[in-house]
This record gives C-alpha cells, structure tokens and sequence, in this order.
C-alpha cells in the first residue's frame, strides 16, 4: 500500500471519527450552571394552566428546582419526599417548582394531560410544568430524572445556585436516608450559612432528549 492511500485511510477515519462524535453529541445539553452562578428566571406552563416563573414569587427566600417526570422509576421513588419538602419548606421561602422536560415522542406519558393526572392523584402542592424545548433543563444542566437544584434569592433579586444534584443518599428506600443533601442546603440558607455539601451526584434516569 502506497504512503498516499495510507495518508487517505487515516483522514477518512479521523473524518467518521469526529463526525460520529458530532452526531452522538448534537443533543446533548450544553454544560449548564455551577455552584456560585447565577440561574436565568423561566416562563413554563404548569398544569393548573397558568405560566409559572420564579418572578411569581414575590416572597420566596430560594427555591428548590427539581427536573423531574411521571415514568422514571428513580422519580417516582423520590416523589413522596419532593411533596414533604414543598409541604415542609415552602411556606419558610422555599418553594418547589417541578420541571418535566422529556421528549415526548419517547415518553408519551410525560404529557401535559399525564402530568395532570399525577398531580392530582398525588396531591402535588407545588407547581408541575412542562419544558417543551427543554430550553430550561439545557440551561439548568439538568441530565437526569430527579436533578435537584437549591437556589439562593438574593437581596438584588438573582437566584444564586448553592446545591447540585441528587435529593438524599437513598434513591430507593426513605427509611435508609443518612444524609439529606437538599434539605440540609435549604436549613443552612435559612441560617445565613451556606450549604456545606454544594454537589452530589444525581441518580436518576436520563433525560429523553429531543432528537
């Protein structure tokens, strides 16, 4: 084989290389929020039918952003404990908001219409809405089902990002929780302290992105 043809084969594989890598990579999330950063407010509709922004909420002190869905295992584990700490924390200035942003064309069931019907069945006390163009979870960095952010309202009205990730220790199982990483956040804040753990690892499943 001549040096020509062999130069010839390595670019054309370099080429497949880096555009599978491209294609593999076109609707991956583009790298979101860190701790210390400042997160952009959103318009989502909920499923009450009215637009839900964290504007809303002229009194909140922070906010407790959880990327969410009806049809996650890892999320419905998780979902009696994201209505204890909007019934817990809400009314001491820290909301939940919840945020579905799968695909739908993988997920049908993460429909508007589904969303209802599990927030009603399930006596959600907090905002459920829909990010259709999953604008928001892109933003957020959100990549799995539940991703939980801890967010600081500060006095010139920015939402600081103070905690990253997973709820607890036990996605399964409640009763094993050891270390309750968004409850803990929200206690320090209320405190005037910061978090001492600021990221966990979410573990959840993948969002469904668009294709």
């Amino acid at each position: 084989m001549s040096k020509t043809m062999k130069r010839t084969i390595i670019l054309v594989t370099g080429f497949a290389v880096v555009a599978a890598s491209l294609f593999m990579n076109a609707n991956a999330p583009i790298k979101g929020y860190q701790v210390g950063e400042y997160a952009k407010d959103f318009n989502l509709p909920n499923v009450d039918g009215k637009m839900v922004s964290m504007a809303n909420y002229k009194d909140a002190k922070g906010f407790v952003i959880i990327f969410t869905c009806n049809t996650c295992p890892f999320a419905n584990a998780y979902e009696s404990r994201i209505i204890e700490l909007d019934k817990k924390y809400a009314s001491k200035g820290f909301p939940v908001i919840a945020i579905n942003p799968n695909d739908l064309s993988q997920q049908p069931d993460d429909s508007m219409e589904k969303m209802k019907e599990r927030a009603k069945e399930k006596g959600y006390s907090f905002p459920y809405v829909r990010d259709d163009s999953q604008e928001v979870a892109k933003a957020f960095g959100a990549t799995k089902t539940p991703h939980t952010y801890v967010l600081n309202k500060e006095e010139n009205g920015k939402y600081k990002v103070e905690f990253i990730g997973g709820i607890d220790d036990s996605p399964n199982d409640p009763s094993d929780v050891s270390e309750a990483y968004v409850e803990d956040a929200i206690k320090a804040l209320l405190s005037g302290n910061k978090p001492k753990v600021t990221e966990k690892r979410a573990i959840g499943c993948t969002i469904k992105w668009k294709s």
